[in-house]
């Protein structure tokens, strides 16, 4: 039992590793989506082998594990990404309003000045 529990352990590992190294080097910043695919699909191989080991499969449930806990961390890290963009894009839409709005003061000062005269 003890075995299994450190062979799972050394193939989350190495797992996890050889997941960090390919994100490293496919260039890029990682976006919402893929760490919520990363994050699910080692909790997933976590709780998997967990589950897996109970009924004497923990190979087995650590590779269902990792394929369930990746697909619902692509769901959940699809709907932040998507609302990161949401935000990002309502900030960019308060700065030209705000832009504007300060373009518009300086005329009405401008304009109050040339009355003056």
């Amino acid at each position: 039992m003890k075995n299994t529990i450190k062979s799972i352990s050394m193939s989350i590992s190495g797992l996890a590793l050889a997941a960090t190294l390919v994100a490293g080097c496919a260039g890029g910043a990682v976006t919402t989506r893929e760490k919520g695919i990363g994050i699910g699909a080692l909790g997933g191989a976590t709780a998997g082998g967990l589950i897996g080991a109970a009924v004497r499969k923990p190979l087995a449930g650590a590779m269902i594990g990792t394929v369930l806990g990746a697909g619902a961390g692509g769901l959940i890290g699809d709907g932040l990404q998507g609302r990161e963009i949401q935000g990002n894009t309502q900030d960019q839409s308060i700065q030209r309003n705000e832009q504007e709005i300060l373009r518009q003061r300086r005329e009405i000062e401008d304009l109050k000045q040339r009355r003056e005269y």
